[in-house]
C-alpha cells in the first residue's frame, strides 16, 4: 500500500481532510488514562496531531517514509517507520510499545489495508487490560452539492472504479463488514445502544483545484497513472469545473461522512 502513495505524499498531506475534535473527544472519553496512544497507519499525521493534544505521548507509525516526512514534528509524538507486518513480540515491543502499556490504538482510513489477524494480535498485546481502547474509522466519498456530486459519482463509478483495490469495498460499506473482535465500550447517552459504526462528519473548505488535488490523491487514480492512464482528462476536468461554477461560489464546504468502530480489549491476549 505504501508504494501507491509515495509519489503523491505531499499531495495527500495537503488534500486530505482533518478530523473533527468531537471525534477525538469522544474516543478519549472512553480511555480511563491518557498516557500513551499508538496511531497506526499515521500517514502524514492528520490524526496524530489531534491525539497529541490529549495524550501525553503518541507513537505514530507508518510503512511509508515519504508519508512520514510530511507529518508535523511535535515534542510528544514519536514517528516510527515500520514493516507492513510485525509478527514477533520483540519486534512490536522494540518499534512500538511494551505489553499492556498503551491506552489507545487508533487507525484512521487504513484498517482495510491491514492483515487483520496479525494486527489485532499486536493490538491485544500492547493495550492495557481490560480498558485499553481501539478506535478505527474511515471516511466515505466527499459531498459538495447536487451538481458536483453527480459528476463525482459518475467519475467514481466509471473511471476510478476499475482501479480500486478490493479492500475499498470495506470503506464503501462504512466498515460495517469488517472484522472487529473487541468488547463494547461502556454505554452512555453518546453511544446509545453502541450500534457500530458510530457516525461523525468532517468538513474541509476547498476551491476547485484543492478538490481536484483530493481526487488525484486517491490510490485508484495513482494506480491508473502508474499504468499510463490519465483518468482526469481535459474533458473530465471541464465537467468538474462547470459543475463547480454552477452556484457561483468559489470556496465550498466539502463534507466527508466518518464511520467509527470502537471497542475495549477486555482481557484479550495475543493470539
Amino acid at each position: 500500500m505504501a508504494k501507491l502513495f509515495i509519489k503523491q505524499a505531499e499531495q495527500y498531506a495537503a488534500a486530505r481532510p482533518n478530523y473533527p475534535i468531537k471525534l477525538f473527544e469522544f474516543i478519549a472519553s472512553k480511555t480511563p488514562c491518557h498516557d500513551l496512544a499508538w496511531d497506526v497507519g499515521a500517514g502524514s499525521g492528520q490524526a496524530s496531531r489531534s491525539l497529541a493534544g490529549i495524550y501525553k505521548k503518541v507513537i505514530a507509525t507508518d510503512t511509508s517514509s515519504k508519508q512520514l516526512e510530511f507529518a508535523e514534528k511535535l515534542a510528544n509524538v514519536r514517528y516510527e517507520l515500520t514493516p507492513p507486518t510485525m509478527s514477533s513480540t520483540s519486534e512490536i515491543e522494540k518499534l512500538v510499545a511494551k505489553e499492556s502499556s498503551v491506552d489507545l490504538v487508533t487507525v484512521a482510513q487504513a484498517l482495510h489495508w491491514f492483515d487483520l489477524t496479525n494486527f489485532y494480535s499486536n493490538v491485544k498485546h500492547v493495550l492495557k487490560k481490560p480498558n485499553g481502547v481501539i478506535a478505527a474509522w474511515c471516511y466515505t466519498n466527499p459531498e459538495v452539492n447536487a451538481a458536483v456530486d453527480k459528476v463525482f459519482q459518475r467519475f467514481y463509478d466509471e473511471e476510478l472504479g476499475p482501479h480500486w483495490d478490493k479492500a475499498r469495498r470495506l470503506v464503501e460499506d462504512g466498515y460495517r463488514g469488517i472484522e472487529f473482535p473487541f468488547e463494547k465500550v461502556d454505554e452512555d447517552e453518546s453511544t446509545g445502544s453502541q450500534s457500530l459504526p458510530v457516525k461523525f462528519v468532517t468538513e474541509k473548505e476547498m476551491v476547485l483545484e484543492e478538490y481536484m488535488t483530493y481526487l488525484r490523491s486517491s490510490s485508484a487514480y495513482q494506480t491508473a497513472k502508474e499504468k499510463g492512464l490519465e483518468l482526469l482528462t481535459a474533458e473530465m476536468e471541464g465537467e468538474f469545473a462547470d459543475s463547480w461554477k454552477e452556484d457561483g461560489i468559489e470556496k465550498k464546504i466539502v463534507r466527508f461522512p466518518i464511520h467509527l468502530l470502537i471497542g475495549r480489549v477486555g482481557e484479550g491476549r495475543r493470539v
